[in-house]
């Protein structure tokens, strides 16, 4: 998905997101983004392992 965006695409985006919040924001926002991944990386992290946990208890 990314990679249809293209360089100069994500430039632009970049730059307008630098106009909207500025730049004392803007790590504020990426600091964010960044902990809201690292929670749901974790979160299915956690989900997957419980499921392979109990799939052996399972019996047919």
């Amino acid at each position: 998905m990314l990679s249809s965006i293209g360089i100069p695409g994500l430039i632009l985006i970049l730059t307008i997101a630098l106009v909207i919040f500025g730049p004392k924001k803007l790590p504020e926002i990426g600091k964010a983004a960044g902990q809201t991944l690292k929670e749901f990386k974790s979160s299915a992290r956690d989900l997957t392992d419980d499921v392979k946990e109990e799939k052996p208890e399972v019996k047919k």
